[in-house]
């Protein structure tokens, strides 16, 4: 076997198994051939998120960005269906939640808020505390600890 078709069987081979990254078209939830559906689940982003910025280099780069899009349906196998997280049908098990790239934090109102009932909270803890070493409590306390030694 010639050097070429050893690396042409390399290359078949290497597609198949999604490049050791776990990168395949995903043509279920594909508009046109799947690939931004598939980059988008490797990633972890929205489909809608991957579509936006081809659409983006449509605008900028035209023939190029089709051009990427055709070598990357060439190149990217489509998702194996017997693959473990593939869903054949709505009654299957549902795949796991998608982390939204866009999950925002909350307001900063609302974390001042938390950290100011935090503080406030510890503010109380200390204050017992203060309260409990002033007492005539913890004098007697610490002599009958010190009776025990």
């Amino acid at each position: 076997m010639s050097r070429h078709q050893k690396s042409g069987n390399h290359f078949k081979e290497d597609k198949r198994n999604g490049w050791g990254m776990n990168l395949y078209r995903n043509k279920r939830e594909g508009k046109i051939g799947g690939v931004c559906a598939g980059l988008a689940d490797h990633f972890d982003f929205a489909p809608w998120v991957v579509r936006l910025v081809f659409l983006g280099a449509l605008l900028f780069f035209q023939s190029l960005a089709v051009l990427a899009y055709i070598v990357a349906c060439v190149m990217i196998a489509p998702r194996p269906k017997k693959e473990r997280g593939y869903r054949r049908s709505p009654t299957d098990r549902p795949r796991q939640e998608r982390k939204n790239m866009f999950n925002y934090s909350p307001s900063p109102a609302s974390s001042l808020h938390r950290a100011q009932d935090r503080l406030n909270a510890t503010l109380r803890r200390v204050e017992d505390m203060e309260a409990y070493v002033t007492s005539r409590h913890y004098k007697l306390n610490k002599e009958f600890a010190d009776i025990d030694r």
